[in-house]
């Protein structure tokens, strides 16, 4: 996958080429004053990161810690009082 790197100016002038450009190459660089701004990725690439694998339940029970007999001692002390 090749980055390519943007000023803002460039990709004003050239937006839609950055769009094809990160559809068929991979992610595309946006900078501002030589610092990363943005970064400008393809649909299928964002669905496939931002895509979500299981729920919490599903991750607690995957844990490594699950059955390992850890104690966790809660703490018998009161709430802390708030004055408004």
């Amino acid at each position: 996958m090749a980055t390519q790197v943007w000023t803002v100016a460039q990709a004003k002038a050239k937006f839609s080429q950055i769009i094809e450009r990160a559809m068929s190459e991979g992610p595309q660089t946006i900078t501002r004053k030589g610092r990363t701004a943005a970064v400008v990725v393809g649909a299928e690439e964002w669905e496939r990161k931002t895509r979500r694998v299981g729920n919490l339940a599903e991750f607690f029970a995957a844990s490594p810690l699950r059955g390992s007999s850890l104690k966790i001692r809660r703490l018998k002390q009161s709430p802390r009082k708030i004055t408004l």
